[in-house]
């Protein structure tokens, strides 16, 4: 088989397989697969609810169709699987997202085909938990009747500067001709190139230690940031001071949720378990940043009881997703937030929250808060900015300010306003 022949079908239609199909529907015909009837209605309606993709773009991909059918699959040869790979209450990997893609595409495949994988896993995932339920569900020999590939995503959700087309894609593949293959079927959407790892498994540990790293590095600012607070020193000052030499790595310190950064690295801790490998500093990092809820809460306890404010005021917070300007609220930490404010002895806060970004859909997530359309002026005992949205930064000093009443405290995680105009920074 030749990369012309491949007839694709992307499996998952969220965050990372809808930009990869609507790239691939633009230059070969591409059949955008989900199980989600609801998800395939909309985008045949040209309506992404993940923003990523915007009307035109969707409109742009003249040779991507959709559907939820899997009497379609029957006409594909090469299934890109785009699940994702969360973890468990337990920080496990959960595999069966992944597990239940393979075991639903080992139902169609044939002689000759290729599966290449997207979502994030440990090193050896792919060969060691993927191939084997392919094999059992097809009755089909890996690398004789049927190969795999695996290419990370790197997709950056809300970053419109940084979008698929513009991140150089790693591939991999089982054997050297599907490795060519894989890397050539790329080539055709990814103008700012490829790099071809030297194996899947190499692929697989590139991808994990990309977010380990910025997990990591995170953590450190967020360590820095309490000793800071303890010394009296402004740490975004110290920051903007340190940036000004050429190779220092700028990170702020706040919130770590989403499904890539505050995930990944329990991928990687588990596998190290698995063979014997006690890892030190990865789960150092993970445990300052999963803490990092409660420390926040702790600080604003604090200046509750300074300014003999009650512990049954109303709070509001400014922003609820992941990461700002995107509507993802996966692993997003400002629910935990909510959570360790609650958990105040003796306290009956009413808390509010205000996120243009949320959809309505995940209202019930936040199901124990106030979702205020419109906040109310000089209402709020406390504000915590806890999300850089642009509409934030366009509010201005002044209208966040107004939202709460005189004697108030204003929790700023994300620097939105001055050093001097919040009552607690990061």
């Amino acid at each position: 088989m030749n990369v012309e022949e491949l007839k694709l079908c992307i499996v998952g239609l969220g965050y990372v397989g809808l930009p990869l199909a609507v790239e691939f529907g633009k230059k070969r015909k591409t059949l955008g697969f989900d199980i989600n009837q609801k998800r395939i209605e909309q985008l045949n309606k040209n309506i992404d609810c993940t923003l990523e993709n915007s009307k035109e773009e969707l409109c742009a991909s003249t040779m991507l169709r959709f559907s939820s059918s899997c009497v379609d699959l029957k006409d594909c040869n090469c299934y890109i699987i785009t699940v994702p790979t969360p973890i468990d209450e337990y920080n496990q990997p959960d595999l069966e997202p992944l597990k239940n893609a393979c075991r639903f595409i080992g139902k169609y495949l044939e002689k000759g085909d290729l599966i290449i994988f997207e979502s994030t896993v440990f090193p050896g995932c792919t060969e060691e938990v993927c191939v084997p339920i392919l094999e059992e569900i097809s009755n089909l020999k890996f690398n004789e009747n049927f190969f795999c590939g695996y290419s990370p995503e790197r997709i950056n959700p809300g970053d419109k500067n940084h979008k698929l087309k513009d991140i150089k894609k790693v591939t991999s593949g089982s054997n050297k001709i599907t490795a060519d293959i894989v890397d050539q079927l790329y080539q055709q959407i990814i103008p700012a190139g490829t790099h071809k790892a030297e194996s899947i498994k190499v692929a697989e540990a590139a991808k994990i230690i990309e977010n380990t790293q910025r997990d990591i590095n995170i953590a450190l600012i967020n360590e820095l940031s309490m000793l800071f607070n303890r010394m009296n020193i402004d740490t975004e000052a110290v920051l903007k001071a340190a940036e000004t030499k050429w190779n220092f790595n700028s990170y702020k310190p706040g919130l770590v949720g989403g499904h890539c950064i505050s995930v990944d690295p329990y991928y990687l801790t588990y596998k190290a378990n698995q063979i014997g490998f006690k890892t030190e500093m990865i789960i150092a990092g993970r445990k300052i940043n999963d803490n990092f809820p409660q420390y926040i809460a702790a600080q604003l306890l604090k200046k509750l009881k300074e300014k003999n404010i009650s512990l049954n005021s109303k709070i509001l917070i400014m922003g609820v997703t992941f990461k700002e300007n995107c509507p993802d609220i996966r692993n997003s930490k400002v629910r935990n937030l909510i959570d360790a404010i609650n958990s105040f002895e003796g306290s009956s806060f009413e808390i509010s929250i205000h996120d243009p970004w949320l959809s309505k859909s995940d209202f019930n997530y936040f199901r124990d808060t106030k979702i205020e359309i419109n906040p109310k002026i000089n209402y709020y005992d406390v504000l915590i900015i806890a999300v850089s949205h642009k509409e934030f930064k366009r509010m201005g000093s002044e209208k966040l300010k107004s939202f709460v009443k005189k004697n108030s405290i204003i929790y700023d995680l994300k620097y939105v306003l001055k050093a001097e105009e919040s009552d607690i920074r990061l």
